[in-house]
């Protein structure tokens, strides 16, 4: 029975994904103090070919503002999210948006603060202190593989970083492998593969650590998850095993 009871506990164990592969950031010699960490300026943001943009013009009298927007005032108070995407500027493959009276203009590569001023600089001579704000319409990133709540999620401003896209996505599985998060990325028509390993400090030094628009995460499963998918009795083995472990221990105490 001694013998038995011994293999049960020990498969019980066994079968159990490590403390170690649960815990994000381990605790080592390179993690320092929070203030030896400065944060490093964040990821810059440009306008690239294929991205939405909202760009509204302001002007002390609306009537005079209004030829340079796509839709009057009280349109873009209503605006929702679906068809807001209707009402922006489509960068083209070119890089350029088609923009009222003013005509076609390079955005590409720069960011909505450069869209801003380029536009309010040349509408210097149409308006009177006229105020432009710009932003992106479909910045959106994707959390694929073992996470509990996969999807596409829209981000709202111009900063993402890994840890908050994971968090989007409900927080990694027990099965998660965190030494090998994968995110892909589309830039001027090339595609790159970066790879993250949230158990090391060294993540935060990433140029993948903030996202990009359009960034995919993939989070691939670790040996375990790929052996229970292989063969599905295996998941309802730790649960025998614990029952009967549980049943032999009571017998050899009852004894």
């Amino acid at each position: 029975m001694r013998p038995l009871l011994f293999l049960l506990i020990l498969f019980q164990f066994a079968s159990c994904v490590p403390y170690t592969q649960l815990v994000n950031f381990r605790k080592t010699e390179a993690f320092k103090p929070l203030k030896d960490h400065p944060v490093e300026n964040m990821v810059r943001i440009t306008a690239q070919p294929d991205d939405i943009l909202f760009i509204r013009v302001h002007a002390e009298d609306p009537l005079t503002a209004a030829p340079y927007n796509i839709i009057s005032g009280a349109q873009g108070a209503n605006l929702n999210e679906q068809n807001a995407a209707l009402a922006g500027y489509l960068v083209d493959p070119d890089g350029n948006i088609d923009f009222p009276v003013l005509g076609r203009m390079k955005v590409s590569g720069m960011t909505t603060a450069e869209i801003r001023d380029m536009i309010t600089e040349r509408l210097q001579s149409h308006l009177k202190d006229p105020v432009v704000n710009v932003r992106f319409i479909n910045f959106k990133i994707t959390v694929l593989g073992e996470v509990n709540s996969p999807s596409s999620f829209g981000v709202s401003g111009e900063r993402i970083t890994i840890l908050e896209a994971i968090g989007l996505a409900g927080d990694f599985t027990p099965y998660s492998n965190r030494e090998n998060v994968m995110v892909i990325r589309e830039k001027d028509g090339q595609r790159d593969f970066g790879l993250l390993n949230l158990h090391s400090p060294e993540v935060f030094q990433s140029p993948y650590f903030y996202l990009r628009q359009n960034d995919v995460v993939y989070v691939e499963p670790i040996k375990a998850k790929t052996a229970t998918v292989r063969d599905p009795i295996s998941e309802w083995l730790p649960i025998v095993s614990g029952i009967l472990s549980m049943g032999a221990l009571i017998v050899a105490l009852a004894r």
